[in-house]
């Protein structure tokens, strides 16, 4: 299991949003790009980038800081944040995205996804955000009817690179939410599961690695609010 760091955008900053709330975020001081490069200074193998304002589909987007991140490492890039298009996913691998995330648009136009991977096999990640069990989609202000299992399962194709899933019950630090979706998921399906949300202690860390089917990890708030290092997160992740 791989350790990766989550950088979050909105207006130029490194941010983390609390319950998923776009106009309430934790603003942290680091400078994006200087953050993206102290990762891999500490061994990332990794990054996740977002565009939060891609996401909100609000006017201005971080899509030159994101191209900036991408040049300034040599590390592979993982982008998300608002991609719905085959023209969107073609522009982010023409700049040197090492995968682009797909999240709404793979509830509302599966077959795009589909041909996505198809076109570009390995580099098509499918997100799956769920509370209580239920997708949501649109930055998650809007709930699916969908499971997350039955959802992930359509995303069972060939050239499909993992599946990131979200447990937002998790991620909200609700009292009664644990590793149970998250480890249901994972053991029932092929495809690699990146889990995002759940890593808040190393002793979440120490738990993942164990179960099933888990590729990696993706963190963000507990790397920039201090709780741990990245050095001291892969050293829990690759310990025997």
């Amino acid at each position: 299991m791989i350790i990766i760091p989550d950088i979050e955008l909105q207006n130029g900053k490194c941010v983390n949003l609390v319950r998923g709330q776009m106009d309430k975020p934790v603003i942290y001081k680091e400078d994006p790009v200087a953050a993206a490069k102290g990762f891999q200074d500490q061994g990332a193998q990794w990054l996740h980038v977002i565009d939060l304002d891609a996401v909100g589909l609000r006017e201005n987007d971080n899509h030159k800081l994101v191209c900036e991140i991408i040049d300034a490492v040599h590390v592979p890039v993982q982008v998300a944040g608002g991609i719905r298009s085959m023209a969107s996913v073609e522009w982010w691998l023409e700049h040197g995205a090492g995968r682009v995330v797909i999240g709404t648009a793979a509830v509302k136009d599966p077959h795009f996804v589909r041909e996505a991977c198809t076109r570009f096999p390995g580099k098509i990640v499918v997100s799956v955000d769920a509370r209580g069990d239920q997708v949501m989609v649109e930055g998650w202000t809007e709930a699916t009817a969908f499971t997350a299992l039955e959802f992930a399962r359509q995303y069972e194709i060939d050239d499909i690179a993992a599946i990131i899933f979200t447990d937002i019950d998790r991620d909200d630090d609700l009292p009664e939410s644990s590793l149970a979706t998250t480890t249901d998921l994972a053991t029932k399906l092929i495809t690699p599961v990146i889990a995002s949300g759940p890593v808040k202690t190393l002793d979440d860390i120490s738990t993942l690695k164990y179960l099933p089917n888990i590729a990696g990890a993706i963190t963000g708030r507990a790397l920039f609010g201090g709780e741990f290092t990245l050095p001291e997160a892969i050293a829990v992740a690759d310990a025997q």
